[in-house]
């Protein structure tokens, strides 16, 4: 067995449903699914049940701990010489183990990690966050693209660890809050080989509609400032983009509100700082929208898209103000 698919569950029944039927319209068949429920209230052993005989699948319930160790879970139970993490909410492309199987052949990696699309089943929604997590245009850019800042981080979503990686550094040691990035980072600075497998991409549902994908993001953004307690060095000056942007926003809509009130009284710098801001604004705006009307070929979707970049940015920014002042200025 080459492959071992892990999938830490959290009261998902239903995607893990959609998560296996995927599975089984794999090309490449040598591969095992441990799905590790983590101490639902809903657990989904019937429904894995059901795919015995069509996929070589192990059930396992223990108690919650968070996807980090129930990830580790997992690979002390697996057995194949690769391991693969998906989380519940994707959906696999039929292609996806042999394209890496393919590239793994021709440059083995140590670990690896792959790009997130939208499936044509998403809602509009569900296909706007997409959007803002991938696009060039807001932080998702980083993730999953050749042109990445920096060292390459897989995001547990879509990440393969082989085995001797596993064996040599061992496994999640945070079970949330950035687990991923600091997994990866403890493996490259082993000397392991991590890289991206542009064709091993996903369908990454993410959240489904906006209110989740705020607390979602602001968890991401505290997430950033629990990997820089960890590896200091790792806090670069992209990641303050979306603090930046929260802090700008919100300066640009009480200078608007004061020139308001002052009418025109405003002074002129004051009129300068808002008529420049708010073209800044509107121009960025029409930026997101035309491209994501490019990618998406919807008017609809791509105003729905313009919104969930605004909420990612915000959210994130906040949540990384938050624990900046939290636990950087105020210790």
């Amino acid at each position: 067995m080459f492959f071992s698919i892990i999938i830490p569950l959290y009261n998902r029944p239903q995607e893990i449903d959609e998560l296996l039927h995927s599975l089984l319209q794999q090309q490449y068949t040598q591969f095992e699914v441990l799905v590790i429920e983590d101490g639902s209230t809903r657990d989904a052993r019937a429904i894995v049940e059901g795919y015995k005989g069509q996929l070589d699948i192990h059930y396992y319930a223990k108690p919650n701990e968070g996807q980090g160790f129930t990830r580790n879970y997992g690979f002390q139970r697996a057995t194949g010489d690769y391991f693969v993490i998906f989380d519940s909410d994707c959906l696999i492309p039929p292609d996806y183990l042999s394209n890496v199987k393919a590239f793994l052949n021709k440059t083995p990696l140590d670990a690896y990690g792959g790009p997130d699309a939208a499936h044509a089943s998403f809602t509009p929604v569900q296909k706007a966050i997409s959007y803002a997590m991938t696009s060039p245009f807001t932080t998702g850019g980083i993730r999953g693209n050749k042109k990445h800042i920096g060292v390459f981080h897989p995001r547990s979503f879509n990440m393969g660890v082989s085995r001797k990686a596993w064996e040599q550094v061992g496994g999640f040691k945070l079970t949330r809050l950035g687990e991923d990035i600091e997994y990866s980072i403890r493996i490259h600075s082993a000397g392991l080989k991590i890289g991206l497998i542009p064709e091993a991409v996903v369908y990454h549902k993410r959240r489904t509609n906006f209110k989740q994908f705020y607390k979602q993001l602001h968890f991401f953004g505290r997430a950033r400032i629990n990997i820089y307690k960890h590896f200091p060095a790792e806090l670069k000056p992209v990641h303050f983009f979306p603090a930046l942007f929260v802090l700008c926003l919100t300066l640009l809509i009480v200078l608007n509100l004061y020139r308001a009130m002052a009418g025109p009284d405003s002074i002129q710098l004051l009129l300068a700082l808002c008529g420049l801001g708010n073209l800044l604004l509107v121009g960025y705006t029409v930026l997101l929208f035309f491209h994501a009307l490019w990618r998406v070929r919807s008017a609809y979707i791509a105003v729905l898209s313009v919104i969930a970049a605004y909420i990612q940015l915000t959210a994130y920014g906040l949540g990384f103000i938050q624990d900046f002042c939290r636990r950087v200025i105020f210790r």
